[in-house]
C-alpha cells in the first residue's frame, strides 16, 4: 500500500490493499432508483436552457473563451466557461465539472481538438452562487438533505450535466457527433449518478469521484464533504433516507457507455473504498488508472498527472 507522511489522525488507505479495493461491492439499491433517476433527468430535459454567451479575453492566443449561462432544473440560472477553437471548425463538445472547491477557470490543458467545452459550476458554487444554496461544501452537501426530491445532488446532476450538454449542444448542434464527460472528486461522483440515463454521451473519465457507497463512507473519517455528512448521521440517523438514492456505486451498475476512472489508493478527502466501489460495479466497457494518491500532494504526483493525461488523450482520440 501507498505509505505517504501525512498528519492526518487516520489512514487515507482505510486499511485496504489494491485487492480490497478491487473487492468492494455496490451496496443495495431502493426498488425506485432507476425510476426516480429517470423522471429526474426527464424534467431536467425538458428544461428550456436558452443559453447565452459572453466572450472574454483569452490567455491562449489558439482559444476563444466565453461566460456561458443557460437554465438548469427548477428554474435556476447557471453560469460557467465555454471555450471553442479560435479557427478550426467545432466537430466534438465536452461536458467538464468541478470538484467541491469550485472553479476559477477553464482547463486549457486538456486532449481535445476541435472541441467546444463546456465548464458548468453546479448551483450555489463559483459562478453559480446564490443566496439561497451554501457555497461551503460542508454546508452544500447537507442541503435539502431531508427528503430525496430536494436534495442539492439532483440538481447539480441537471447542472453540470444534463441541462449542461443541452446548453452546449444548442450552441454547438454538430457537438452532438461526438459528445464526451469529464468529472473530478464531487464532478466524478454527480457524473456517475446522471450519465446511466443520458445516451448523448460518447465517453467519459471520472478522476477520484465522490459519493460511492454511502453506507461505508458513513464509517470512514475523512476531511472532505463526507465528514460533514457523518456528522448530520451521527445528529439524526436519517442521511441515508435520502443518499441511498444518490449513490454513485449504485448508480454506476446502470453505465453503458465507456469509462475511464483515476481512483486512487490513498486519499483523505474522499476515501478509496468508496472511489473503488463506484470503478467496480460499472456495467459497461472499463478502463481503470491507479493513482497512488488523491487530493494529497506528493513527489510523484506532477508525473503521475501526466501519465494520467496522456492515458486520456489515447482514451477519448482512439476509438
Amino acid at each position: 500500500m501507498p505509505m505517504f507522511r501525512h498528519s492526518y489522525p487516520f489512514d487515507p488507505t482505510y486499511s485496504h490493499d489494491l485487492a480490497a479495493l478491487l473487492s468492494i461491492a455496490a451496496p443495495a439499491e431502493p426498488a425506485d432508483f432507476a425510476p426516480f433517476w429517470r423522471d429526474l433527468y426527464s424534467r431536467a430535459r425538458s428544461v428550456p436552457v436558452a443559453p447565452t454567451l459572453q466572450e472574454i479575453s483569452s490567455p491562449q492566443p489558439r482559444i476563444r473563451v466565453f461566460e456561458v449561462e443557460f437554465t438548469s432544473l427548477n428554474g435556476v440560472r447557471i453560469g460557467g466557461w465555454l471555450t471553442r477553437p479560435r479557427a478550426d471548425p467545432v466537430e466534438r463538445g465536452v461536458v467538464v465539472s468541478h470538484g467541491y472547491g469550485g472553479r476559477d477557470e477553464p482547463d486549457f490543458h486538456l486532449p481535445f481538438k476541435r472541441a467546444a467545452l463546456i465548464f458548468p459550476c453546479a448551483r450555489g458554487i463559483s459562478r453559480s452562487a446564490r443566496a439561497d444554496v451554501p457555497s461551503d461544501p460542508y454546508a452544500h452537501v447537507l442541503h435539502g438533505i431531508q427528503r430525496p426530491e430536494s436534495y442539492v445532488h439532483g440538481g447539480c446532476a441537471a447542472d453540470t450535466v444534463w441541462c449542461a450538454a443541452s446548453a452546449l449542444l444548442e450552441l454547438f448542434p454538430m457537438a452532438a457527433r461526438r459528445l464526451d464527460y469529464l468529472g473530478i472528486s464531487f464532478g466524478g461522483g454527480i457524473g456517475a449518478l446522471a450519465l446511466p440515463w443520458d445516451q448523448r454521451f460518447h465517453r467519459a473519465h471520472l478522476n477520484v469521484p465522490s459519493f460511492g457507497h454511502h453506507p461505508l463512507r458513513l464509517s470512514l473519517p475523512c476531511v472532505g464533504s463526507g465528514e460533514a455528512v457523518r456528522s448530520y448521521q451521527r445528529q439524526t440517523g436519517r442521511a441515508l433516507d435520502t443518499l441511498r438514492y444518490f449513490d454513485a456505486a449504485v448508480a454506476a451498475r446502470y453505465l453503458q457507455l465507456p469509462l475511464h476512472i483515476a481512483a486512487a489508493r490513498f486519499d483523505p478527502a474522499v476515501p478509496p473504498p468508496g472511489q473503488f466501489a463506484i470503478y467496480n460495479a460499472m456495467a459497461g466497457s472499463k478502463q481503470l488508472f491507479v493513482l497512488q494518491a488523491g487530493h494529497f500532494d506528493h513527489a510523484g504526483t506532477a508525473a503521475e498527472n501526466a501519465r494520467l493525461l496522456d492515458a486520456l488523450g489515447y482514451f477519448f482520440n482512439h476509438d
